[in-house]
């Protein structure tokens, strides 16, 4: 029986069978040492399969409670920043991948958006967002962003925030993104800096004299799947270099106007003195790209 991680959506039988056609066409096996190799096989499948981590109740509890959850933008440290990078988003319509539980999509239309397609994985957070305030401009639906066929030429924007980096097929999304947008449409997402999603133990270390602090990096250039401790265990992620995020980008037919290593200015220090440790180690990477 093939086993797959119960963190994630159920598989079709028709899914298993194209996955195990072509495990056997990539590595040249017969189907007899295909089921003989049905561990890796299912290796590969957890690999390659979105997580869906928010919709297990201890993980949603507690990561209702951050910050950007209860204040919305306001609660985002890098929201300013990107906020600066948006378009005027009146008449706009406008796709959000990874809505989480509908911050953006309802500033868009506050802000004179005309419609805002919004997806997300987790049915918890669409629950949520479903139950705030939509004057009807605002469709939720649930979707896999690693398995998203979108339609040609259709958005003035696609905006993500913080989902790009759980992805597997985020190529393929790429070029998704880069067929929907209409010849004037803009891109602005942000992730999780590949600096912080690279080391396998993600910490900080003080200097032996005590005058600081500074971030064990290691694995950089080796990309893919991470496994790390954030709210719970058991979260995962990929890692990607800075390079291969811009490179994805430019393949998708998409011109780079804005690229940001996230930091606290002066003012925002002064506030939030903990968010220091920025500049030793970035959290946030946001991109900024238009069609044209």
């Amino acid at each position: 029986m093939l086993v797959v991680d119960p963190d994630r959506n159920s598989v079709t039988c028709e899914q298993i069978r194209l996955f195990c056609f072509l495990y056997r066409k990539k590595r040249n096996t017969s189907p007899k040492d295909t089921l003989e190799n049905l561990h890796q096989i299912n290796q590969d499948l957890i690999q390659n399969m979105s997580q869906n981590i928010y919709d297990q109740n201890e993980f949603f509890e507690k990561y209702i409670q951050l910050g950007r959850q209860v204040k919305g933008l306001d609660g985002a440290p890098e929201w300013p920043q990107i906020e600066k990078m948006l378009p005027d988003l009146k008449g706009l319509t406008i796709l959000d991948l990874g809505c989480g539980l509908g911050w953006f999509a309802r500033y868009a239309i506050e802000r004179g958006a005309t419609f805002v397609r919004a997806i997300d994985l987790s049915e918890n957070m669409l629950k949520k967002a479903r139950g705030m305030p939509n004057n009807g401009s605002i469709k939720y639906e649930r979707g896999d962003l690693d398995e998203l066929n979108l339609p040609k030429e259709e958005y003035d924007l696609v905006f993500s925030s913080l989902a790009f980096h759980y992805l597997a097929n985020l190529p393929g999304l790429m070029q998704e993104i880069g067929k929907s947008l209409k010849p004037t449409g803009r891109l602005v997402y942000s992730v999780e800096h590949p600096i912080r999603t690279a080391p396998s133990n993600p910490s900080f270390l003080v200097h032996s004299k005590g005058d600081g602090k500074f971030w064990v990096l290691d694995d950089y250039q080796k990309e893919g799947p991470r496994v790390t401790h954030w709210v719970t265990e058991g979260v995962r992620k990929h890692h990607r270099t800075v390079e291969t995020y811009i490179n994805m980008l430019l393949k998708s037919g998409l011109k780079l106007t804005n690229l940001v290593e996230w930091a606290p200015t002066e003012e925002e220090l002064k506030r939030f003195p903990e968010r220091v440790d920025e500049y030793v180690r970035p959290s946030f990477l946001l991109v900024g790209a238009t069609k044209t």
